[in-house]
């Protein structure tokens, strides 16, 4: 009976020193850079700077894009905008982030959308240069296309 609790509290001693190691473990930013600039253009709806951030949590990845120099054509509410940004992938191909997520905003507002939610590979390498950030707003399209590539490079996910 004594082999058997010494084994046990040996068992219980080694998960929680296993445990305790990941919680202390330093946690690795799983997307390089986290944000991005581009220069957008949105036809008649303007342009300018804007700004990509990107999470990661596994496959599941988010895009949130902000630009002071992209206004709201129109007032809209909460989550109202239905968006679609479309990344390039540097060995082919593109990944779609999509959503309805975006602050209240009133006409002239920066334009701000996200976190618009999408699905990663390791190693997927995104560009927005050749891709395109399309929003919904009242049945009405609105087309941003990057014009250049974004500073300081593509998004790369582990």
């Amino acid at each position: 009976m004594r082999g058997k609790r010494t084994v046990t509290g040996a068992a219980v001693a080694a998960g929680a020193l296993a445990v305790a190691g990941l919680a202390f473990a330093p946690t690795a930013a799983a997307v390089t850079p986290q944000t991005a600039t581009i220069t957008a253009s949105c036809g008649i709806f303007g342009g300018g700077s804007a700004t990509l951030t990107a999470t990661q949590s596994g496959t599941s990845a988010t895009m949130t894009l902000t630009s002071s120099a992209i206004s709201a054509p129109v007032a809209v509410a909460q989550d109202s905008i239905s968006s679609t940004l479309t990344l390039v992938k540097a060995g082919g191909g593109t990944t779609a982030f999509s959503g309805t997520k975006n602050p209240a905003m009133a006409t002239g507002d920066p334009v701000s959308v996200g976190p618009l939610s999408g699905t990663v590979a390791s190693g997927d390498s995104l560009e927005a240069y050749g891709g395109s950030l399309k929003m919904v707003i009242f049945g009405v399209t609105v087309t941003c296309t990057a014009t250049a590539p974004q500073s300081p490079g593509p998004f790369v996910f582990d």
